[in-house]
């Protein structure tokens, strides 16, 4: 009889040590998205000049582009352009935003875009 109460305890405990764990995990897979709205001010080729350069160094910096084309369907107002920019974490966003890396491509982005507003946002 012992050996039944013995053997359905660490049943009970596995299945929790298993939950905390899954839960853990869990937390960890949140996602960091970084909502860039924007305007085009230059001409076409300084715009494809500027994302190329943008893309190259989002991805070097650990962001995965999700989502950057001009907006077609509207609800409400919205801007010309809106890019999406998945990362890691909120450290790994703000560590691109404050990098040398976008600093240096500030003369670029301002003959293509003009930044209307950005923001980070948490999602799963």
């Amino acid at each position: 009889m012992k050996t039944r109460y013995t053997v359905v305890l660490s049943m009970i405990a596995g299945a929790a040590f298993g939950a905390a764990a899954i839960q853990g995990l869990h937390a960890q897979a949140k996602k960091v998205y970084m909502i860039s709205e924007s305007e085009i001010v230059g001409d076409r080729g300084a715009l494809d000049a500027y994302n190329a350069q943008v893309q190259k160094a989002l991805k070097d910096a650990g962001g995965t582009l999700v989502i950057s084309d001009n907006v077609t369907k509207v609800l409400g107002e919205a801007p010309q352009r809106v890019g999406v920019t998945e990362f890691d974490s909120v450290e790994k966003a703000k560590a691109w935003t404050n990098s040398n890396e976008r600093k240096a491509l500030a003369p670029n982005r301002e003959k293509a875009v003009k930044i209307v507003r950005q923001y980070i946002i948490e999602g799963k």
